[in-house]
């Protein structure tokens, strides 16, 4: 089993966030906020986010990578 994690737009990761509960908020520029709860971070709108900047976001979200990478295909 591979250990990568998909290449993802930062547009498809904040609709991926929406269905775990994550509520866009405000956008500036090319980020945009989303909060949950009292979790509140940014995401940058690129076409290809790095895997750094996603492993990022998903801790912050809460979400293990393994759980992303089953769940986005």
């Amino acid at each position: 089993m591979s250990h990568k994690l998909p290449v993802i737009s930062g547009e498809d990761l904040v609709k991926y966030l929406a269905k775990h509960g994550f509520e866009a908020k405000r956008q500036t520029s090319s980020h945009v906020v989303v909060q949950k709860e009292w979790r509140v971070f940014s995401v940058p709108l690129h076409r290809e986010l790095k895997k750094g900047t996603l492993i990022g976001i998903l801790k912050q979200a809460g979400i293990e990578a393994g759980d992303f990478k089953r769940e986005f295909r």
